[in-house]
């Protein structure tokens, strides 16, 4: 999947590779949770020089698709905690389940407020949330045109389930199938709109979609 997120870039070659995180982490030096830590918390930053070049021949990529920069840093506006509250930020763009939409700027125009406590009990981490927009009508029986929808942006290697992706230009969202090797199926639950096939790396994925909230 293509991605400029180095954190995500890892996390697929190790996913790739069939390597694991607690032995790259000891191959570079470190603790066996270390490489965990900067793709789950992003704690460390970014990785040093000789940690990159570590890792980038051991891959057999350049060490720069490792290199954290504001370009490839997340955007995404800020989650702001209010004591037992968590304010996560309403974006203003949609997620096309249609034919496909342009994503926009990712710029706040609101928030969602959800507890706390409830965040934490479903395992999510409030610096990786935000709310979208449905627009169209592919996921229909799931998702109605105008639902908004928390989507997680945590790293990791993607399963099955409904998720924001990026095609192109387009931003989608979609229930994905990756039960066959080097395909990525995006399947929409109204049956009057077919499967689409595309390879790993034409697919990025933005987040998994983890709370939906809709009219009646």
């Amino acid at each position: 999947m293509v991605t400029t997120d180095p954190r995500m870039k890892l996390l697929h070659l190790v996913n790739m590779h069939g390597a694991s995180l607690a032995g790259l982490s000891e191959l570079i030096g470190r603790n066996s949770t270390y490489l965990q830590q900067f793709i789950r918390k992003g704690s460390p930053r970014k990785l040093e020089e000789n940690d990159r070049r570590t890792l980038a021949q051991f891959f057999g990529i350049d060490e720069s698709e490792l290199r954290v920069t504001e370009d490839n840093s997340s955007s995404v506006p800020a989650v702001r905690p209010r004591g037992d509250w968590v304010d996560v930020p309403r974006l203003a763009l949609g997620a096309s389940a249609g034919a496909g939409l342009l994503g926009g700027e990712e710029l706040a125009i609101g928030a969602f407020r959800f507890g706390a406590r409830w965040l934490r009990e479903q395992g999510l981490d409030p610096a990786q949330l935000s709310a979208i927009r449905v627009e169209g009508d592919s996921m229909e029986g799931t998702l109605r045109d105008g639902d908004e929808i928390l989507v997680d942006r945590t790293p990791r290697v993607p399963r099955d389930g409904i998720h924001v992706v990026r095609v192109g230009d387009a931003l989608l969202v979609k229930r994905l199938d990756i039960g066959r090797p080097g395909v990525v199926a995006l399947v929409s639950d109204n049956p009057a709109y077919r499967t689409l096939e595309l390879s790993l790396e034409e697919v990025n994925v933005i987040g998994r979609v983890v709370w939906k909230s809709g009219r009646l």
